[in-house]
């Protein structure tokens, strides 16, 4: 284990560099896929500080290694990908980015996930990682992920040989900015992040004139069916004792209030936390679907479409053990458990590429103050916005600072003191 004791030290002499780079980030954010102009960023800066970096890794990610010696290997991750969300926070640094979408269509940009947090505080440790290569020896990985909203950005890295272009680690590291009290920080073994899936259902029927129903098969009254059944599936289907979530975000059918349409569309979406309960919310809706449809008469079967899918984030215990020991070293009470999270990420995607331990955290980005007043009045969920939240806005200290040791400390549990 590194004593970073010195290394903690040396974040004064990075505070206001991390703090403007961040700003600037939050000011330009760019939506999956497109995030060029961050990833150049990210390979400038990388390459400056003596990282051997490799850009374009499907499409966009950028990965810095620095080898220090003898020792073993950590890759700590960041995201980089903003959503399409209208800014509404007010600050001076907000986003009033538009771009076209993959779909054409003209959208606002904003970092609403924070992944200019993560951007920001694995840049901070990089460079303070290269600054003191005295006290540590190993290799360090830096890897910027494009994508993460999208669900498919790990795996392109993945796909387009993230393995066979740098050394295996022998532990992945990565971190959330979450809607918790700035300073803190979380970690939970084992399922920590849901599986997610969403599903689009096309159920058919036969149109007809809204005056003569008896001519038609209704999909408008058959997904109303399945909306309503599928409210069953987890309080009747799955154990109370296992987290499951099955939401209907989506109906769209018809045209006209007097015209009973072809079809209808239903978009679906799964949250689990094992592979069991995932296959059974699946098989459950299509069973309930097709037996809707066939209850309804429909002239055709219904189609399914998978998009979107995360896998689950199960954190591996004695991995997160040694984090959490690092962390309660280094911040004291400041450190807690991380309760069961129903977002999603595809961060475990990198990985299991290599079948190697990974640990994942959360790390709080809500002024102290205003927090506790919060928790105080149980006004947590009402007055506190979320991440996706057009108001979501970290606070930027202690949140990059203690992002920035966050990682440091994880990496320095498996990097090598000095010979």
């Amino acid at each position: 284990m590194a004593d970073f004791t010195e290394v903690r030290a040396r974040y004064e002499s990075i505070r206001a560099d991390q703090e403007a780079f961040y700003r600037e980030l939050h000011e330009n954010p760019e939506l999956s896929h497109q995030e060029t102009r961050t990833a150049d960023e990210v390979a400038r800066r990388l390459t400056a500080w003596g990282y051997d970096v490799t850009t374009g890794i499907g499409g966009t990610g950028v990965v810095g290694v620095r080898a220090n010696g003898e020792g073993p290997t950590v890759l700590m991750r960041a995201d980089m990908d903003a959503l399409p969300v209208r800014e509404a926070t007010g600050v001076a640094y907000a986003s009033t980015v538009v771009v076209t979408d993959a779909a054409g269509q003209s959208v606002p940009v904003m970092h609403a996930c924070g992944h200019d947090v993560h951007v920001a505080c694995l840049l901070g440790a990089a460079r303070l990682l290269a600054e003191s290569t005295g006290a540590w020896r190993g290799t360090v990985i830096a890897l910027f992920q494009p994508a993460e909203e999208a669900g498919d950005g790990a795996r392109g890295m993945v796909d387009d040989g993230l393995r066979d272009r740098i050394p295996q680690p022998d532990v992945a590291l990565a971190q959330h900015v979450l809607a918790m009290r700035a300073g803190e920080v979380a970690t939970r073994s084992g399922p920590v992040f849901s599986a997610a899936d969403s599903i689009r259902v096309r159920v058919f029927g036969r149109g007809g004139h809204g005056s003569m129903p008896q001519n038609t098969v209704d999909p408008v009254v058959l997904a109303s069916t399945i909306v309503v059944r599928l409210q069953t599936v987890v309080s009747r289907e799955i154990a109370p004792t296992e987290p499951a979530v099955l939401t209907v975000g989506s109906i769209h059918a018809g045209s006209k209030s007097n015209i009973i349409p072809d079809d209808a569309v239903l978009e679906i979406n799964t949250r689990s936390y094992s592979d069991a309960t995932r296959r059974r919310l699946h098989e459950a809706i299509e069973r309930v679907v097709r037996a809707e449809c066939a209850a309804s008469g429909a002239p055709r079967e219904p189609a399914f479409e998978v998009y979107d899918s995360f896998p689950s984030t199960s954190n591996d215990p004695d991995a997160t053990a040694r984090v959490a020991d690092a962390f309660a070293a280094w911040f004291g009470d400041r450190a807690g458990e991380l309760p069961l999270q129903t977002a999603s990420e595809d961060f475990s995607d990198i990985p299991r590429a290599w079948g190697v331990p990974y640990a994942y955290w959360g790390i709080g980005g809500v002024d102290a103050a205003t927090w506790d007043t919060a928790v105080a009045s149980g006004t947590v969920h009402a007055d506190i916005p979320g991440n996706h939240s057009p108001l979501f806005l970290p606070v930027v200290q202690p949140t990059l600072q203690t992002g920035t040791e966050a990682l440091l400390a994880a990496a320095g549990a498996w990097l090598a003191p000095p010979a």
